[in-house]
């Protein structure tokens, strides 16, 4: 009997090895209480409309959901289930293609209760000053930064909200 929650990482592949698991190999991690699922991954563009036509001509991404605004923000969903959102930029970087630049647009974590995961990183000494705001397809936002100022933003969805499947 498992007294930890634990994390299932899932990694996709192609090649030789038959899991039986659909090209799947699962790992496990064990954590105390707090368990976290990567959502999406942020992108901010030029030009959103640009950018989301090419991830979905040369990656085979789907668009899932639009905010209809101008310039719009889009979720694109990859063919594994990953899902990238493409939303209007304020301002470019000459660096941004740099792979040596640190740090990431934002991360979404995917948690079960925003307010009880804030809570709980709270605890832990995590500075979150921001309001919660509504999500991107349902649910709610609230976000805040990693130690070398990176954005990062717990996501609740939800019950049966049928963009994600597992």
């Amino acid at each position: 009997m498992l007294t930890k929650p634990f994390v299932t990482f899932m990694l996709c592949y192609t090649g030789f090895i038959d899991s039986g698991l659909g090209g799947c190999l699962f790992l496990v991690s064990f954590m105390d209480k707090l368990e976290f699922r990567i959502e999406h991954i942020g992108l901010a563009a030029i030009n959103s409309r640009v950018l989301r036509d090419w991830y979905v001509e040369k990656l085979s991404a789907t668009e899932i959901w639009t905010d209809n605004s101008e310039p719009p923000a889009f979720l694109l969903k990859f063919p594994c289930g990953e899902i990238l959102e493409i939303y209007p930029s304020t301002r470019a970087n000459q660096e941004t293609g740099d792979n040596k630049l640190a740090g990431w647009r934002h991360l979404a974590l995917r948690v079960a209760s925003v307010e009880a995961t804030r809570n709980e990183l709270e605890r832990r000494g995590v500075v979150v000053d921001q309001p919660m705001k509504p999500a991107g397809g349902a649910g709610r936002v609230i976000f805040f930064k990693d130690i070398e100022g990176n954005l990062l933003h717990l996501v609740d969805r939800p019950e049966g909200w049928g963009v994600l499947i597992g």
